[in-house]
């Protein structure tokens, strides 16, 4: 346990710090200070310079001006090794994972300190002595109650275990200081409950945790101070216990924010503008296995109505998802009988079920995928060209077969300022973005097709709360013109304010459904969770 003197020493403080980037200003002149032992969070709007200021510490950016001091010492990083080295660990909101490797071998990369010393063999050249490694790493692993399967590849591993891997990276180097960006972006509810409970021990042995979040209920319950970024600079420090959400949210965005949102249901419904019936997918991933992905499922969306699918991760949502995008893959030719995929399928009244992927792109669908980085943008193209990605044939982007640049630069310029993308610099590429300044980009494009029907899938993950209350504005306009839209959050707050009829998927089969107004959270979670929809009801 830590004692009185550790919870006074100074972990690290930032004094005065800038940082710039060409004419943008990330970080101006920022001061604050964390004592060793605490859970710090870090809050603010996307591009308030939160990861900035934790990636000046980790030794991935140098600061302009001002000094950090760690321990009491100025230091100057030249690479997060000389970070590592002085005790400072980071993981990132994006893995940095190798996903052809073990979990063994990736908490190892880069430190392979534990080798067979081998007589006239330069150290570089010795064989990694993997066994002792494994001890190491299974006895840090037991001590903090982040048991991980070591010697599986990454790939097979669940969103949760890659995570805490990440984490055994950074113990695994005596990391003192730990910081995790939007550490609960893409974990289940029972996931972070279980990932706090682990930084807490890590707290408890003395270790310094900063966490980058949008996240209001879990820096409430979670941390022990709060440092508040708002463009650029730090405008505030507060103890936990005496903040809520409200007081946090307007110090984030400069104005009050309305968290909870009364949306009234629609009930001018329009035609189906999706048809799901009876469709089964057999799990085509696993040999001889006798489970479906999908089991029977009968799903329909009408315009003008947002039908939201509750559950964990990882129950099919991201399999309905792939089907109704990519049918071909699973229903096969008309003509096959040993396709993974049966039952009926129709989108905007065409029947899809043989339909390719490049067909499919004709087909008037806006869709906000769940994974940003690998299906939503390219990274290395700039906002301008992301923006245009699937659209550049559209009438007004275009005389005859040449693009129509001068209106394309126009769009993108008002569509940075509609939906507050920052910078509001159209040729940075994808990558110079935070997080939620991408995923931005992506609802600005899709929402500009006017489409009939839209796929949001996670649609304001890694988005901070004056973005998040604009893209729930959005999403229910674009409802209330007779759009059709199919919501998958894994934020039950997110399903229960924006939804009027909520389904409920567990282990790839519907297992509940009610309108808004029948439901109430405890009951939802509880079908989430396998049990009966209708055991417990709170009156």
């Amino acid at each position: 346990m830590k004692s009185n003197e550790t919870k006074n020493q100074i972990a690290f403080e930032f004094r005065s710090v800038t940082k710039t980037f060409g004419k943008i200003i990330a970080n101006n002149k920022i001061s604050f200070s964390v004592p060793k032992g605490s859970i710090r969070a870090l809050v603010g709007e996307n591009g308030a310079g939160k990861s900035t200021a934790m990636k000046i510490l980790f030794g991935l950016y140098k600061e302009d001006s001002g000094e950090v001091l760690v321990n009491g010492k100025p230091q100057h990083w030249n690479s997060p090794r000389d970070a590592i080295k002085n005790g400072i660990g980071m993981v990132h909101q994006h893995f940095m994972l190798a996903e052809t490797a073990t979990g063994l071998d990736n908490i190892i990369l880069g430190d392979e300190s534990d080798s067979l010393k081998l007589p006239f063999i330069p150290l570089s050249l010795n064989i990694i002595d993997r066994k002792k490694a494994k001890i190491k790493i299974e006895n840090i692993a037991k001590k903090y109650g982040l048991s991980v399967p070591l010697d599986i590849k990454i790939s097979k591993l669940p969103v949760g275990m890659q995570q805490r891997i990440e984490i055994l990276k950074l113990l695994y180097r005596d990391a003192e200081i730990l910081i995790l960006d939007e550490p609960t972006a893409v974990l289940t509810p029972l996931e972070v409950d279980e990932l706090f409970v682990n930084l807490k021990k890590l707290k408890d042995e003395g270790k310094t945790i900063i966490i980058v979040t949008h996240k209001l209920k879990e820096v409430l319950n979670f941390t022990d101070h709060i440092t508040i970024f708002r463009s650029g600079q730090v405008i505030g420090n507060l103890e936990t216990k005496e903040a809520n959400e409200e007081k946090i949210a307007s110090m984030m965005v400069g104005r009050n924010v309305n968290l909870k949102p009364k949306i009234p249901c629609n009930t001018n419904l329009r035609g189906p503008v999706l048809n799901i019936t009876n469709v089964t997918l057999k799990d085509y991933k696993t040999k001889d296995s006798k489970r479906n992905l999908l089991n029977k499922i009968n799903l329909s969306v009408s315009g003008g109505e947002i039908v939201g699918i509750a559950g964990v991760e990882g129950n099919g949502q991201s399999d309905l998802l792939d089907l109704i995008f990519h049918p071909q893959k699973y229903f096969g030719k008309k003509s096959s009988q040993n396709n993974p995929a049966s039952g009926e399928i129709s989108l905007l009244g065409n029947d899809i079920k043989h339909k390719k992927s490049s067909e499919m792109a004709d087909i008037n669908v806006g869709f906000i995928p769940e994974d940003r980085h690998t299906e939503g943008l390219l990274l290395n193209m700039s906002a301008e060209e992301n923006y245009i990605l699937g659209r550049h044939w559209e009438t007004k982007f275009r005389f005859g077969f040449l693009q129509n640049i001068k209106k394309i630069k126009e769009t993108v310029k008002n569509e940075m300022e509609t939906y507050d993308v920052r910078p509001r610099n159209s040729e940075l590429l994808a990558t110079g973005f935070s997080g939620g300044n991408q995923q931005k980009i992506i609802i600005a494009r899709e929402f500009g097709k006017n489409p009939n029907f839209i796929v949001a899938a996670n649609p304001t993950r890694g988005v901070d709360i004056g973005a998040i209350e604009f893209i729930h504005k959005q999403i229910v306009e674009e409802r209330d013109k007779g759009v059709g839209i199919l919501l998958i959050s894994s934020e039950l707050d997110e399903i229960t304010t924006l939804s009027d009829r909520i389904i409920v998927l567990y282990e790839g089969e519907i297992v509940a459904e009610y309108r808004r107004d029948q439901a109430n959270e405890y009951q939802i979670g509880l079908a989430m969770c396998g049990g009966h929809p209708q055991e417990g009801v709170q009156k």
